[in-house]
C-alpha cells in the first residue's frame, strides 16, 4: 500500500489558524548545506541586508504571523554547542524577523523531561509532522499524523521545554 505524500511545510503552516510550535533537539541538521557552509568559510549574515538571507520559508512564516498564527520554536542543545548549532544561533535573527519566537534549552536541563525521539512540528494543536534524519543530520522524510496521543505527547514536551527554555536573547553560548 502507498502512502500519501506529506504536505510541504509551507502548506501546513498556511493552513494554520492559531499556532505553530517546533522542537529541535539535534546538535547537526544538513551538514550539506550551502548556509552553513558559507558560515563556516567565515562568512557573516548581515540582519540589515534582508536579500542576503530572506527565503521562501522565512516569507511563509511571516505571512502565517501576519493572519495571526503564532508561531514558536525551542530548540534542546547541548553544551558546549556544536558547530553547526553556533551556526543556527547566529543566523536565529532571521527567523525572529519572520515573526517566529525562539528559545533556546540546554540539554542538561532537559533531563528529567520526557521528549519525543524526533523533531516535530504541531499545528493547532491537532497535527504533527515527524521529522526523521539520518545519524549525521542528514534529512530523510517527514511523517504527519493526528493520533491524539502523539499529538498530546508533542504538546506536552514542547509546553514544558519552553517553560525552562530561555529567550533567544538571553541565550548566550559560552
Amino acid at each position: 500500500m502507498e502512502t500519501a505524500p506529506v504536505p510541504s511545510f509551507g502548506e501546513l503552516i498556511s493552513g494554520a489558524r492559531r499556532s505553530a510550535v517546533h522542537l529541535e533537539m539535534r546538535d547537526v541538521y544538513d551538514p550539506g548545506s550551502r548556509r552553513f557552509a558559507t558560515w563556516r568559510a567565515g562568512h557573516r549574515e548581515n540582519p540589515a541586508d534582508r536579500e542576503e538571507w530572506w527565503s521562501p520559508f522565512h516569507q511563509v512564516v511571516a505571512d502565517s504571523v501576519t493572519r495571526g498564527v503564532q508561531v514558536r520554536r525551542a530548540r534542546v542543545v547541548s553544551e558546549p554547542l556544536s558547530e553547526y548549532v553556533r551556526f543556527e544561533y547566529d543566523v536565529t535573527f532571521s527567523n525572529i524577523a519572520a515573526g517566529e519566537q525562539v528559545r533556546w534549552l540546554a540539554r542538561r536541563r532537559a533531563s528529567d523531561l520526557a521528549l519525543p525521539v524526533n523533531d516535530f512540528w504541531v499545528f493547532d494543536d491537532r497535527l504533527v509532522r515527524l521529522s526523521h534524519f539520518a545519524g549525521d543530520g542528514t534529512f530523510v522524510e517527514d511523517e504527519l499524523t493526528d493520533d491524539p496521543a502523539i499529538v498530546k505527547l508533542c504538546l506536552e514536551a514542547f509546553e514544558q521545554v519552553w517553560e525552562r527554555a530561555l529567550d533567544h536573547h538571553d541565550f548566550h553560548p559560552a
